[in-house]
């Protein structure tokens, strides 16, 4: 899946960069690198940019940039998880 085909509210974990050259650079320089978490936090009107949120940081990135990112969803909005956490199983041992 493509950061350029979430939603708001969707969260994801970057798996690898697709991008070339300077965008690239760009990219690798925010900090979004493989295993990055992240939030979409909105999206223009019209689609473009898209605004992201992981380590403290927004990013806002145009719709073509976001094409070269590969994510795994790793959340939706409303799912009561914190970005960056798991739902953790809880054991019937205690």
């Amino acid at each position: 899946m493509l950061l350029s085909d979430l939603n708001v509210g969707d969260k994801a974990l970057v798996k690898g960069l697709h991008a070339q050259n300077a965008v690239r650079r760009r990219i690798l320089d925010m900090g979004l690198i493989a295993g990055t978490r992240f939030k979409v936090l909105r999206v223009a009107p019209l689609g473009d940019p898209l605004e992201l949120v992981f380590k403290g940081i927004h990013v806002t990135l145009r719709k073509s940039e976001a094409a070269g990112i590969e994510v795994e969803k790793a959340g939706e909005n409303g799912d009561a998880v914190p970005m960056g956490q798991e739902r953790r199983k809880r054991s019937s041992g205690r």
